[in-house]
C-alpha cells in the first residue's frame, strides 16, 4: 500500500491506537525541545517525577526568549537551566547563542525522527525533514521521562508544488499564499505535507521557513520530504552522516489534497492584527512605515539575511524608519559576515542584535504609539509587540528591506527597475559554531542544580469534585491567542517560574479586572468563542488561570496544544452543542455541573450544565486517558499517583 510520508513516520513510531483521523494515538519521541520562556517550568515538571536523567534520545534547551536582563530573575532562570540541563543530560545552549529553531536544524535535526517542542513553532523543522510538533512543556517533561506523546491523529493535507518562485518572492510568500487560502484554523488537526517538482526549488531554509509558520495555520506540523537540498545542507553543516532520503510513494493517498504553483506567487503581506489577515502588497503600498525588523524564528538563516543585506548594500536605510536584524544563531552571523553581509547592513544603517526572539515575543524592540512595524516574525496577535493598539505587519525579507529603504510599503517587484533581484545561494561549507552549546557528559551529572529566589515550587490542584460550582469569571469572542490570555513581554516573562506572580497578569490585554475579580468568585468558568487558545504553545495560559481558580473553559472550538494543556492542568475543555448557548453564559452567571466526576468515569461525550438553573449540554472530546488526568486534577497528580502519563 502506498503511503504518505507522514504516515510512514507516525507508523515508525507509533506505540498506541490506530492511524485513524482523530484517534488518539502515542509516538516514540526521538529528540525534545525546550526554550527558556516554558522551559523553567517543564524543568520543574521534569524534576517533580524524581528521574535520575532523561530517557529520551536527545534533550535539548535553548535560551533565546527572556534574554533581557533587567533584574535578577532571568539570570537566575538562566543558571537554573543550565545547572539543570548539566544535572539530567540535556544539551543547554547559552543565551545569544541563537534562536531554537534554528540551531535545533543546524546542530541536531536528522530526518525522519520525531520531536515535540515547548514552542509552537517547534514544525519548523520540516527544513530537515523531521516530524516536529508543538507542545505544552508538561508534555515535553512527560517525553523527556521517556513516555510517549499522546495527540490526536491528524489527518494529512497533501499540498503538489509545482514550479519555482519568481524574482522578488521567498519563502514567506508561499506560507502567506497558504494563509491567505485557510487562515488561522483552517488546519487544525492536519499535518501540512508538501511534495511535488517544486520542492527541488525550495532550500532546507525555505522549508524551515514554510514550516515554522504552518503553525499559524493551526495545522499540527508540516513536513517535506528528504531529498538532494537536504543532503546539501546537512553536509554544508558537516552533518552528512545525518541525511537520509525520504518521500511519499509515489500514488499515495492524502485526506485533502491542494496544489500551489510557485511561479504565480508574488509578494504577500499579513496586515494587522492576524497572521491570517493577508494581502497582496500592491493592495497596501505606500503606507508609512516607522520600523522594520529582519529575523526572529522565522526568516533569520543565513539566505534571509544576506538577501536584505543584497538588496540594502551600498544604500541606507530611510531617515524616519528604524532598521533592526536579529540574526537566528551566531552561526548565521559568523556566516554573514564572512561573506560580507554584516559591513552591508551596518552602513545601510541597521540595527543588529544578538541572536533571539526579542521583539517577536515583545522583549524589546516595542513600536511607538500609532506606528507601523513591518516584521518578517510569524505572529502578529494585539499587544503582542509589547505596544497596546499595534500595528505590525508580517512580511517576507524582500517586502521588509524594501519599506526599509523607501519609508512605505513597497512591493519589492519595483526595486527591480533599480538593480537586478540578489539570489542567495547557501555556502557549500558553513562556518561551524557549537562552541556555545554545553553539551552534557558523565562529569556533568554531578552539578549542583542552583534555583533562584524568584524559582517556586509547582502548585497542587485538588482532583475533580464530585458535583463543581461556579461562575462564570469573562467571556471572550473568537480567535482569543495565548496571548491574549497569558502576555509575554518584558514585564511578565521573567515571572514564568513563580506561578503565584505571573497568573496576576492573565488575560491582563482583554480585561484588565479579570484577575481581581476571579479572586471573588471561588472555583470560575471561562466562556470562549472559536479558535480559543491559538497561537504559542505556553502552558501558562492553562496552569496560571487554574491557579487563580478556572475549573472549566466552555467554548465554540479549541486551539489544538491550548486544549491539551487544559487536560494537563485539570482544567475542563468543554465545547457548546448549540453555539447559541454562548450568549446566556454571561459573566457573573452561576454554572453548575452536576455529577461531573460520575459523567467523566461513565465516559459520557455530553455533559450537562446548569446555567443560572437551565441545563445545557456541551461537549467532552477528549481521550479515555485525558478523562483520568482531569479526574485526578491534572497530569502530575495522576502521574504520582502510579498512572502512565
Amino acid at each position: 500500500m502506498a503511503r504518505n510520508l507522514t504516515r510512514k513516520i507516525l507508523e515508525a513510531h507509533l506505540v498506541s491506537g490506530r492511524l485513524v483521523p482523530g484517534e488518539e494515538i502515542g509516538i516514540k519521541i526521538d529528540h525534545t525541545l525546550l526554550q527558556d520562556a516554558t522551559g523553567t517550568m517543564a524543568m520543574l515538571e521534569f524534576e517533580a517525577m524524581g528521574l535520575e536523567r532523561v530517557k529520551v534520545g536527545l534533550a535539548a534547551q535553548y535560551v533565546d526568549h527572556n534574554l533581557l536582563q533587567s533584574d535578577f530573575r532571568n539570570a537566575d532562570d538562566h543558571k537554573f537551566l543550565q545547572t539543570a540541563c548539566a544535572r539530567y543530560g540535556i544539551h543547554f545552549s547559552r543565551p545569544g547563542n541563537g534562536i531554537s529553531h534554528q540551531v535545533h536544524m543546524e546542530r541536531f535535526g536528522r530526518p525522519g525522527l520525531t520531536m515535540i517542542g515547548a514552542d509552537s513553532h517547534t514544525p519548523g523543522a520540516a527544513g530537515v525533514s523531521m516530524l516536529a510538533i508543538g507542545a505544552g512543556g508538561l508534555d515535553v517533561a512527560l517525553a523527556m521521562a521517556g513516555h510517549p506523546y499522546y495527540f490526536p491523529c491528524p489527518k494529512v493535507l497533501g499540498v503538489r508544488l509545482t514550479g519555482e518562485l519568481p524574482d522578488w518572492c521567498s519563502a514567506k510568500d508561499v506560507i502567506l499564499e497558504m494563509l491567505r487560502r485557510y487562515d488561522v484554523k483552517g488546519c487544525v488537526g492536519k499535518v501540512v505535507e508538501y511534495y511535488g517538482p517544486g520542492v527541488a526549488s525550495l532550500s532546507a531554509t525555505d522549508r524551515e521557513t514554510i514550516g515554522n509558520m504552518g503553525t499559524e495555520l493551526g495545522a499540527t506540523s508540516s513536513i517535506f520530504p528528504s531529498d538532494a537540498r537536504t543532503r546539501q545542507y546537512l553536509e554544508a553543516q558537516g552533518r552528512g552522516d545525518a541525511w537520509i532520503e525520504l518521500a511519499a510513494d509515489p500514488g499515495c493517498d492524502y485526506d485533502e489534497h491542494a496544489e500551489l504553483d510557485l511561479s504565480t506567487i508574488e509578494p504577500l503581506i499579513a496586515c494587522p492584527s492576524s497572521p491570517g489577515n493577508v494581502k497582496r502588497v500592491a493592495e497596501v503600498a505606500g503606507l508609512k512605515v516607522d520600523q522594520v525588523i529582519v529575523g526572529s524564528s522565522v526568516n533569520s538563516s543565513y539566505r534571509d539575511l544576506m538577501v536584505t543585506a543584497k538588496i540594502v548594500e551600498g544604500r541606507h536605510s530611510h531617515p524616519d524608519t528604524a532598521f533592526h536584524v536579529n540574526p537566528g544563531s551566531r552561526q548565521v552571523l559568523e556566516n554573514v559576515a564572512e561573506a560580507g553581509g554584516v559591513m552591508a547592513l551596518l552602513l545601510a544603517g541597521a540595527r543588529i542584535h544578538q541572536s533571539g526572539c526579542l521583539g517577536c515575543i515583545g522583549m524589546g524592540q516595542a513600536p511607538g504609539t500609532g506606528q507601523v512595524s513591518l516584521r518578517t516574525f510569524p505572529r502578529n496577535f494585539p499587544g503582542r509587540s509589547g505596544t497596546k493598539d499595534d500595528r505590525v505587519y508580517l512580511c517576507s525579507p524582500e517586502t521588509a528591506a524594501a519599506a526599509a529603504l523607501k519609508g512605505v510599503i513597497t512591493d519589492p517587484r519595483d526595486l527591480g527597475g533599480e538593480m537586478a533581484y540578489p539570489r542567495i545561494a547557501d555556502p557549500e561549507k558553513y562556518l561551524v559554531d557549537e562552541s556555545s552549546i554545553i553539551f552534557p557528559t558523565p562529569e556533568l551529572a554531578k552539578t549542583e542544580v542552583v534555583r533562584g529566589p524568584n524559582i517556586m515550587r509547582l502548585p497542587e490542584f485538588d482532583a475533580l469534585p464530585d458535583t463543581l460550582e461556579a461562575r462564570v469569571a469573562i467571556r471572550v469572542e473568537d480567535n482569543i491567542s495565548t496571548d491574549g490570555i497569558m502576555p509575554a513581554g518584558s514585564k511578565i516573562l521573567p515571572l514564568r517560574s513563580n506561578i503565584a506572580a505571573i497568573s496576576e497578569f492573565v488575560f491582563h490585554l482583554v480585561d484588565a479586572e479579570f484577575v481581581s475579580r476571579i479572586k471573588s468568585l471561588g472555583d470560575a468558568v471561562v466562556i470562549g468563542g472559536e479558535n480559543y487558545g491559538q497561537g504559542s504553545s505556553r502552558e501558562h495560559a492553562a496552569l496560571a488561570p487554574r491557579y487563580l481558580g478556572v475549573r472549566a473553559k466552555i467554548v465554540k472550538s479549541f486551539a489544538r496544544i491550548h486544549k491539551a494543556n487544559l487536560c494537563n492542568f485539570g482544567i475542563l475543555p468543554l465545547t457548546f452543542k448549540n453555539p447559541e448557548d454562548y450568549a446566556l453564559c454571561a459573566p457573573g452567571k452561576k454554572v453548575v455541573f452536576p455529577e461531573i466526576k460520575k459523567h467523566l468515569q461513565g465516559g459520557a461525550r455530553e455533559i450537562p450544565v446548569e446555567v443560572d438553573g437551565r441545563t445545557i449540554i456541551t461537549l467532552l472530546d477528549v481521550s479515555d486517558r485525558q478523562r483520568e488526568h482531569l479526574i485526578a486534577g491534572g497530569t502530575l497528580n495522576f502521574v504520582k499517583q502510579g498512572g502512565k502519563g
